[in-house]
This record gives C-alpha cells, sequence and structure tokens, in this order.
C-alpha cells in the first residue's frame, strides 16, 4: 500500500537521485498526520462551540487541583504562547463566562484564573468527546504500536529540547 508521502519519495527519486530524502518519510507523515488530526479534533471543539485554544485554556484549568484556579504566566508556560495569546484567550473566555480573573489572595498584584460553573460544565462535556476523538484516530493502532510510537514521538521531542 501506498501513500501521498510514498509517491512524492518517488517523484524526488526520480528527479534527484543523488539526494537521500528518506528524512521526508518521517516529517512528511508527521505532516500530514498533524493536519488530518487537527482537522478532526477542530469538528470536536466546534461542537462544543470552542476552538483549540479555548479547549487547551479550559482543560488546563480543569486539571489542575481545585479550586481549577492558575496564573496567567503558569497558563501560558502549560500552553506554550506569548503573554499576549494568553490575554487574547482569556479575553475571549471572561466574555463567555467561562472563566473568571481576580486578584490573588497572598499577593495584591498577582492575578488567578479560575473556571466558572459554566466553563467547568463545558469541558467536562466536551472532555469526553475529545478523548473518544483521539481514541477513533488510533484505532488502527495496538496498544503496542501506541506505546512505541508514544516512546519515540518522546525521544524525538527531547532531542528537539522539548522536555518537562
Amino acid at each position: 500500500m501506498t501513500d501521498h508521502v510514498d509517491r512524492v519519495l518517488a517523484q524526488w527519486q526520480a528527479q534527484r537521485p543523488d539526494l537521500d530524502v528518506s528524512p521526508m518519510a518521517v516529517l512528511g507523515r508527521l505532516t500530514r498526520l498533524s493536519q488530518l488530526v487537527g482537522t478532526e479534533l477542530r469538528k470536536t471543539f466546534a461542537a462544543h462551540n470552542l476552538d483549540a485554544a479555548s479547549f487547551d485554556v479550559l482543560a488546563t484549568l480543569r486539571r489542575s487541583d481545585p479550586p481549577h484556579c492558575l496564573t496567567p504566566t503558569e497558563l501560558m508556560h502549560s500552553a506554550m504562547v506569548t503573554s499576549g495569546a494568553i490575554t487574547q484567550r482569556l479575553d475571549r473566555l471572561e466574555e463567555r463566562g467561562l472563566v473568571t480573573r481576580s486578584r490573588s489572595e497572598s499577593d495584591g498584584r498577582g492575578v488567578r484564573v479560575a473556571l466558572t460553573e459554566a466553563g467547568l460544565a463545558l469541558i467536562d462535556a466536551a472532555l469526553p468527546d475529545h478523548v473518544a476523538t483521539e481514541e477513533r484516530l488510533l484505532a488502527k493502532l495496538s496498544p503496542t504500536d501506541r506505546d512505541q510510537l508514544a516512546d519515540n514521538l518522546r525521544t524525538m521531542l527531547e532531542s528537539l529540547g522539548d522536555s518537562a
């Protein structure tokens, strides 16, 4: 069975036989996979009137200990985006009544972001659908294949400086 990437590799082999394009076999598939997975995840988020950025903030707050509160800086590090991007996300979520921002009780200068009841209810409704979408996307892989793929991807991420 061949896929789009196999066809691209064959074309390069025909046009540039002197060049080892084998890295494209992995990275080309990762790129295509990212696009296809992103499309499916966006459909799931849209069913809950969310986008990926909003889901990420709500999910990050939800997986933190009750009362599901974090600082904007903690959210920024979790989402790996700029402070401006977090501010925009929080503005949109606050307008929808899904999060609140308040002054920190321990430090009057700091801000704490918390899920509202509506935000908690929304992420609790969206999360099972998100996990079901991910399960459907991985359905062709055995548990062993999933573990190996996760390990290989972790190794690759670590090699690029992406670690906890």
